[in-house]
């Protein structure tokens, strides 16, 4: 088993570099922004990967994202078969990483705290 975790790991990673080429250079819908894959998670027998990606904007516009790029996983899919050596490539779904904003949301009640404490001690 921890072979095939080992092969998930590097076929999902061969993923995420393809598609943010891809998204670069082949996306051609101006509605979707500025993206960052952050990481692909593929299932056990390789059938599906699931593409966590980052957008600068609103959740309104992460949401459009979601939903354009979505739409055209199976043009990605198509694009991949093409650049990987994969016999089947995996279906794509993907999905808004929401993890940086959780980081920064955390980092700003660290920071809130802090200076919360530097207020109120009196020495």
């Amino acid at each position: 088993m921890p072979r095939e975790f080992g092969r998930n790991r590097r076929v999902g990673e061969q993923i995420r570099r393809e598609l943010a080429a891809l998204i670069q250079m082949e996306m051609k819908d101006p509605r979707v922004g500025m993206v960052t894959i952050s990481e692909v998670r593929v299932n056990h027998d390789l059938s599906m990967a699931k593409v966590y990606f980052t957008t600068l904007g609103t959740a309104e516009e992460a949401a459009r994202t979601v939903a354009l790029l979505n739409k055209a996983a199976s043009f990605f899919r198509r694009e991949l078969s093409g650049r990987m050596s994969l016999r089947v490539v995996p279906a794509l779904r993907f999905v808004y990483d929401e993890s940086v904003e959780h980081g920064a949301a955390m980092d700003a009640l660290i920071e809130a705290s802090i200076a919360s404490d530097r207020h109120s001690d009196p020495t």
